[in-house]
């Protein structure tokens, strides 16, 4: 293993630049990132994350506090670079709405209002927090953003979904490029909505790809569950991997136990992507909801982020009642892989089992 070009050499030497003693990363799921699950990663040597797209500055300065209380590990912050303004369409949200109404609590006309956290105050926030790495998908951040990063000494972790916006994100700054497949859990991050589903690609032919078009190093996230995963991704040219649903069945993600046993009997071919949940295109497990959503004579969604704010009664009612037949049951492609054991004796596991893939 001391070849520098040998996959486990590649993956320390990643390791060594950015702090860590194994190359696994928690994907920065929006809600599904408490500050206990990011401690454990960090606790085993990997990186936490926080999703912050949801997040008020406050809670986002409060999670960081509680994640520095549980580890001395690092994190990343991540969010979602805004889409344009949506156009509006007030005769397809009333028809959403009464579809909507069957399936949770009335929607009101005014439910497609409601306000995103704002961006620039989230990103100020994130400055505050000083997290070593702060993350995007969805887009690019501004320069003068990138540039306010840099001179903290705060790294810029890119996700992206094409060569060219991989191209694109190096060519902005980014120090690692993070190539997320078609086949990871929850949203696609393709930098145009309309192109989320048409230009998807799986991870095994993103990666190669990606690492033969940038000087960056590569991190590879999306279906990746289990040391067979990890090790192929090593092979491919990735210095690490970004786990997401891998980590959702372990305690400290605190799932509701609907979703949780969801994922663990889900075969690939059991998850879709879809716009019913949030208007933008994610991964999701298949339930009656869905189903219903895709049906042909169901009204189409809104964009994002109207869809989600028409969407959320619902949502909030199924977590509640712990119902899987219309939860948002973001999954991978790789859920039945995940495991219900305790996030960072599953992390070093994974590591361990993966090194010993090259032995």
């Amino acid at each position: 293993m001391a070849n520098a070009h040998h996959p486990v050499a590649r993956a320390e030497a990643f390791c060594s630049g950015h702090g860590l003693r194994i190359p696994i990363l928690l994907a920065p799921m929006a809600g599904a990132c408490p500050p206990a699950l990011s401690a454990a990663v960090a606790n085993a040597g990997g990186l936490g994350a926080c999703g912050a797209l949801l997040m008020q500055p406050d809670a986002i300065r409060s999670w960081a506090r509680d994640v520095r209380a549980k580890s001395n590990g690092g994190f990343q912050m991540n969010l979602w670079v805004p889409d344009p303004a949506p156009s509006r369409d007030r005769d397809r949200e009333v028809a959403l709405g009464r579809f909507l109404s069957e399936w949770g609590p009335e929607v009101g006309a005014e439910a497609a209002d409601a306000a995103a956290p704002d961006f620039d105050a989230q990103c100020e926030a994130m400055l505050d927090v000083g997290p070593p790495i702060i993350s995007s998908i969805m887009g690019l951040y501004p320069p003068d953003y990138v540039r306010r990063m840099k001179d903290q000494g705060i790294r810029w972790f890119a996700t992206v979904t094409t060569v060219a916006e991989a191209r694109a994100a190096e060519e902005a700054g980014a120090d690692v490029i993070v190539a997320q497949g078609m086949e990871a859990g929850g949203h696609r991050g393709a930098f145009k909505a309309e192109t989320a589903e048409s230009a998807s690609v799986g991870l095994f032919a993103l990666l190669p790809a990606v690492v033969d078009a940038v000087e960056r190093p590569v991190v590879a996230t999306g279906g990746i569950a289990d040391a067979r995963g990890i090790a192929a991704a090593l092979i491919l040219g990735a210095s690490a991997v970004q786990i997401g649903t891998g980590f959702l069945r372990t305690p400290e993600a605190a799932l509701p136990t609907a979703w949780s046993e969801g994922i663990g009997q889900a075969d690939p071919e059991g998850t879709r992507l879809t716009r019913a949940f949030s208007g933008r295109a994610g991964r999701s497990l298949i339930n009656d909801y869905l189903q219903a959503a895709h049906a042909p004579e169901a009204p189409e969604p809104a964009p994002y982020p109207i869809q989600r704010s028409l969407t959320q009664a619902m949502r909030s009612e199924a977590a509640k009642n712990n119902d899987l037949s219309r939860l948002q049951a973001w999954a991978g492609q790789s859920a039945r892989l995940s495991q219900a054991r305790p996030a960072e004796e599953l992390a070093h596991e994974l590591w361990k089992q993966a090194t010993e893939i090259f032995l």
